[in-house]
């Protein structure tokens, strides 16, 4: 409970409230008033019963103090550790590392966010970095409110999704060194993400069943290793079913280029572990592929010598896309097949692919003449007599 105790001592404010914090650590506050350390006294009692407690200390703590605690503890992948720290030391911290977290206002972080000289995609994640931050700080009760509602980010621009032609996924194959053409008639039939492609092991695909399941992914560590991580996340945990084709691809990459066990540390289970794993796709010297040298050394030179210089890896899986959208699968089938979380997200991204009703009702009536079926009679029939 909070007390209130005049203090003759204290010229200016001898009205003292005393109390002690969730923590038990003795506060106290001076007024000039009885009345208003009354009404101090009466709120602090109150935010400490309900559990709304804020304690003004904690709010003084700086952005950058706070932020480097939050990272410290998030439970972030190495890359995804990387990338954070490299958002807060570039952008955040220039700006608004030195202001105390109670201080930042809304309006202050609405300029932060004009002020980037970033790409409208690029704003995103690095303000996604900074409103995760000041969301702990609230429920940690280090500041009262979020200061990020409402806070208004630079429009996307609308790029629909334009599929490859399969003139040009085959160009793609033919350009990359041979080691790699089956990997991307593989992925281009399978639309798995460059991560869950290069982390594909040898008894993750069924050969008979023709299906491949997707139960991890590779990704850059320190160093310029990889490591075995989980999918991005649990829709993208998926099995994937492939043509003939596919099967074909990969049973003629494997007999070329034979898997070979390597060791690698994996992170999915509840301990990291370094085990020996047979990956379907690596570089010359048996190692696994890393994206940043393979993007560059193997995939850049060929979408250059490809005639599509702004064709990326994902490229085959808009492709692999668009194949299952023009064979008339559902936006739910579509979704799974891809592993994202629900339709919404890939009709976000594929809805224009899809054919519209004016297009149905056409296609409808098309098909109904050339079938030849029976069709009502087009003129009234005569009147009887």
């Amino acid at each position: 409970m909070a007390s209130v105790e005049k203090d003759p001592t204290r010229r200016k404010t001898p009205w003292v409230v005393r109390w002690r914090d969730e923590a038990g650590k003795q506060r106290k506050q001076g007024f000039a008033r009885k009345v208003d350390a009354d009404r101090h006294r009466a709120k602090v009692e109150h935010q400490l019963a309900t559990g709304a407690y804020i304690d003004p200390a904690a709010g003084r703590v700086t952005l950058r103090e706070y932020a480097e605690q939050w990272r410290a503890a998030a439970v972030h992948r190495e890359n995804t550790a990387s990338r954070t720290k490299s958002q807060l030391h570039r952008h955040v911290y220039p700006r608004l590392g030195d202001r105390p977290i109670a201080a930042i206002r809304n309006s202050e972080l609405q300029a932060f966010v004009t002020s980037l000289n970033l790409a409208p995609s690029s704003v995103r994640p690095v303000w996604a970095t900074l409103r995760a931050i000041l969301g702990a700080a609230v429920r940690d009760r280090a500041i009262g409110h979020d200061p990020c509602a409402g806070v208004k980010l630079p429009e996307l621009p609308h790029d629909e999704v334009t599929p490859l032609l399969l003139t040009q996924v085959d160009a793609l194959a033919n350009a990359v060194p041979r080691r790699y053409r089956g990997l991307v008639a593989a992925d281009a039939g399978s639309g798995l993400r460059q991560g869950e492609i290069f982390g594909l092991e040898v008894d993750r695909v069924d050969f008979l069943r023709r299906e491949i399941d997707v139960v991890q992914q590779v990704q850059p560590t320190a160093g310029g290793h990889v490591q075995v991580c989980p999918p991005k996340n649990r829709h993208s945990r998926r099995t994937v079913p492939v043509g003939q084709v596919v099967v074909d691809e990969l049973a003629a990459h494997l007999a070329e280029f034979p898997a070979r066990p390597v060791e690698v540390l994996d992170i999915t289970g509840k301990r990291p572990v370094r085990r020996m794993a047979r990956f379907v796709f690596t570089d010359d010297a048996g190692q696994p592929l890393h994206r940043n040298d393979f993007n560059a050394d193997a995939w850049g030179p060929a979408r250059l010598a490809a005639g599509v210089p702004e064709a990326g890896m994902h490229d085959l899986r808009h492709f692999y896309a668009s194949l299952l959208i023009r064979s008339g699968l559902s936006p739910k089938v579509v979704a799974k097949l891809l592993g994202h979380a629900d339709a919404s997200m890939t009709l976000r991204v594929y809805a224009h692919l899809w054919p519209d009703d004016d297009d149905r009702s056409r296609q409808a009536i098309d098909d109904a003449f050339r079938r030849g079926a029976s069709l009502p009679a087009l003129t009234p029939a005569s009147l009887p007599v």
